[in-house]
């Protein structure tokens, strides 16, 4: 099949869900009401609840929930075939993802910016509330470590991004203070920052010094590093601190100093991004050279494929980034619909390229075969293929391979930057409502929370040993990454479908979803968790092992409490000022 017509049958499904599917939900289920006053207006602080422009806010939004994720995912799941990877990313995007996001978002909106984790509470009970909260707070943990561990290992991988990854950084803070200070529109300045960004992309590219090699400073890959490590080790770990040292710093600023800009750019830098592949694909019209499935498959695609591919269908990670900075910046409850829903259909766009990238990638299914030669063998060289195939499409459109590999691994060291510092901001919060649960002062303070995110954060992805030496700790959590965070959207869902219930108002939107989610995870985190990671098991990891079976038995707990709440005819417990008419 012609890689064009692929994209094409993509898109407008993409295009048909958000222009017909979206508006019923937001007129007939949600029932947005524009005159509503959001917590942004009624509780602005100038640090957390800031009204924004709803093109501000989706930039802040889409890029910190297409991290490196929607295309790692994708990039592996494309083992089972391409065809089952497009069908879950495609339908799944329309039907659960924009659903998902859309509502959690609104859900947050109409009480008070709280997050998924505190409304628990008033929907599901304490208890519910306690569990949830713990089952996030893993959840962002792994998040940090393992996109910590990927930022690492692309500056290691492509030096060339590293000074244009970090020259954002000073740019946004000029752009937030422009933009905050002295009233200046947000555009013109972003646009300027990308194009620096870039034309430092280019020369870093071109010229060597311009290139932060740090294991090319130690001798190279056999050269002796610091602490007894070797130069790729200990490269690794100072990309690790420094990572840590800004996030520090990212997740405590006010969002409008950093984090609203940086977004900003990173919004323009996914559509220039998209572009450039897109336009690439129809200069190069590539065949798809791999199987439209793959029946030699070594693990069974069903249920793996739902777990494999989380962002880019449906991810519980969106959900609290809608209910934890996102609506604390919704400026008009209609902007809802265009943050949240059309937040999700960008993703689900980026997972799309990235399925087509790397089909397109390879000569011929014998070679595509030889690299896709296992599922252990995908999940090591998803991520490669994905560069390397971006790389071949941006070459369609006169783009040199060194400088389209360097703006590739750009966009997404950018873009997993975004959601690890939302993600500690996240985590911070979560630390916070803890500390009011337990009466813990000390936890309620913002640095506190934040050190303990952070050092927790590095402690996950530095310690324990791997299959990848030093510092493997985001590669073997990667695959308890898409249980949990499957586990989450469902879970996140279910409350949606509670609070729909108490409403009086249709909930199938969100039940079906929820059913077959909830369905193929827990199966998968099942065989995983008690076959695969168990000591009893013939290859045991008990690092998973703990994770998954903590994240398992909250899980099965919450839904057991929800379903009876659920299936209460005591509609009693309305949240707030919720009822809309």
């Amino acid at each position: 099949m012609n890689a064009i017509a692929l994209a094409a049958i993509g898109l407008f499904i993409f295009a048909l869900g958000y222009r017909f599917y979206s508006k019923f939900v937001a007129e007939k289920i949600f029932r947005l009401d524009p005159n509503y006053v959001t917590p942004a207006h009624k509780y602005k602080d100038g640090v957390d609840f800031v009204p924004t422009n709803k093109f501000v806010l989706w930039g802040h939004h889409f890029t910190s929930v297409a991290g490196a994720a929607p295309i790692l995912g994708p990039a592996i799941a494309v083992y089972w075939g391409w065809l089952p990877a497009v069908l879950w990313v495609v339908l799944g995007t329309v039907f659960a993802a924009g659903v998902h996001d859309f509502g959690t978002l609104v859900l947050s909106v109409r009480n008070k910016g709280q997050s998924v984790g505190t409304l628990a509470h008033r929907l599901i009970g304490q208890r519910g509330k306690v569990l949830f909260l713990f089952i996030i707070l893993i959840l962002v943990l792994m998040v940090n470590a393992v996109f910590a561990w990927v930022i690492a290992n692309l500056f290691i991988s492509f030096p060339a991004s590293v000074i244009p990854v970090f020259i954002q950084i000073p740019l946004a803070i000029w752009i937030g203070y422009a933009v905050y200070k002295r009233n200046t529109k947000m555009l013109v300045p972003s646009l300027i920052a990308l194009a620096i960004m870039y034309g430092t992309a280019i020369f870093s590219s071109q010229y060597e010094f311009l290139q932060i090699d740090l294991v090319r400073y130690m001798g190279g890959e056999e050269g002796a590093g610091l602490f007894g490590l070797g130069a790729i080790s200990t490269a690794f770990f100072i990309w690790i601190i420094v990572l840590m040292i800004y996030v520090y710093i990212a997740s405590t600023l006010p969002v409008w100093k950093l984090l609203q800009p940086r977004d900003f750019i990173n919004s323009h830098q996914l559509i220039v991004g998209l572009g450039i592949l897109y336009l690439g694909l129809l200069f190069t019209n590539p065949e798809i050279t791999a199987p439209m499935t793959n029946p030699g498959a070594d693990i069974s695609w069903f249920p793996l494929l739902f777990i494999t591919i989380a962002c880019g269908a449906i991810s519980g990670f969106h959900g609290l980034v809608s209910s934890g900075t996102s609506s604390k910046q919704l400026d008009k409850e209609t902007d809802a619909r265009f943050v949240g829903y059309l937040g999700a259909v960008g993703e689900g766009i980026l997972a799309l390229i990235s399925i087509i990238a790397v089909i397109t990638l390879f000569p011929d299914r014998d070679a595509f075969l030889a690299t896709y030669s296992s599922f252990a063998a995908s999940s090591g060289s998803g991520l490669g293929s994905f560069i390397l195939g971006a790389t071949q499409l941006a070459t369609g459109l006169m783009i040199p391979a060194a400088v389209a590999s360097t703006i590739v691994s750009v966009i997404v060291v950018s873009f997993a930057a975004t959601t690890l510092d939302t993600s500690v901001r996240l985590m911070r919060y979560i630390i916070s409502e803890l500390g009011v649960e337990y009466k813990i002062p000390s936890l309620e303070k913002k640095h506190v929370a934040t050190t303990i995110a952070v050092v927790a954060s590095a402690a996950l992805v530095l310690i324990p040993e791997g299959p990848n030496g030093f510092g493997s700790g985001g590669y073997l959590l990667w695959p308890l990454f898409g249980t949990s965070n499957q586990l989450l959207a469902g879970i996140s869902l279910l409350l949606i479908s509670i609070w729909l219930r108490q409403l009086g108002r249709s909930y199938v939107i969100t039940i079906v979803p929820m059913i077959f989610l909830m369905f193929m995870t827990l199966w998968a985190m099942f065989q995983q968790v008690f076959l695969q990671w168990a000591w009893y098991a013939a290859a045991p990891n008990m690092l998973l092992f703990v994770f998954g079976a903590i994240i398992f038995v909250f899980a099965l707990w919450i839904i057991i409490t929800a379903i009876q709440v659920l299936a209460s005819k005591d509609n009693s417990k309305l949240l707030g000022n919720e009822k809309i008419e």
